[in-house]
């Protein structure tokens, strides 16, 4: 069984509090994304860490990002069933387009796990992994971003939702630096 505190995970849903980078945080991502694939079986064509848990070095909110790349968006919907079966809930597609979000927790109170499954190489795991891979390459951009997130979680403690939709700007030009927009 996953010990998700074990791991330094999990943050009070809604909320935004940073913690320092954990190396813990890629093993975590490493045994999530093994019951994913043992849940989803062929399904899955791929499975990437994204998030800020994946840049090495910067602060993160102590939630593991996941992102599972399936054939169709359409076929989402019948990874439910094995995604309830591993702890997770679904949350729709109401919050991202073509995203199919899904979010673990602890007594479900608190988020450790937030699992976006999207269409492989769709625009959404383009997206998701050019700005994931420019800050790996460019520690000067993981940086500016990590001190964007500090700024934003002082401001918008209390709102996860406005919290991402300020650092949407940021993401936004990173993506198109990428070539990807």
């Amino acid at each position: 069984m996953r010990d998700d505190e074990a791991f330094g995970l999990g943050l009070k849903n809604l909320t935004v509090l940073l913690s320092d980078a954990n190396a813990l945080w890629h093993e975590a991502y490493e045994e999530e994304a093994e019951a994913i694939r043992q849940a989803l079986g062929d399904t899955v064509i791929d499975i990437q860490h994204v998030g800020s848990t994946s840049i090495p070095a910067i602060k993160a909110k102590p939630i593991i990002d996941i992102m599972v790349g399936i054939r169709y968006f359409a076929d989402g919907p019948a990874c439910v069933g094995a995604m309830e079966s591993i702890g997770y809930d679904y949350a729709g597609t109401d919050l991202v387009p073509d995203d199919h979000i899904f979010g673990r927790g602890i007594k479900g109170e608190t988020r450790t796990h937030l699992v976006h499954v999207v269409e492989y190489r769709g625009e959404n795991w383009n997206r998701m992994l050019a700005f994931r891979d420019a800050l790996r390459a460019n520690p000067d951009l993981a940086r500016a971003y990590e001190q964007l997130k500090i700024d934003l979680a002082g401001t918008h403690a209390a709102s996860r939702a406005e919290y991402t939709r300020a650092k949407h700007d940021f993401i936004e030009k990173v993506v198109k630096d990428a070539g990807i927009l």
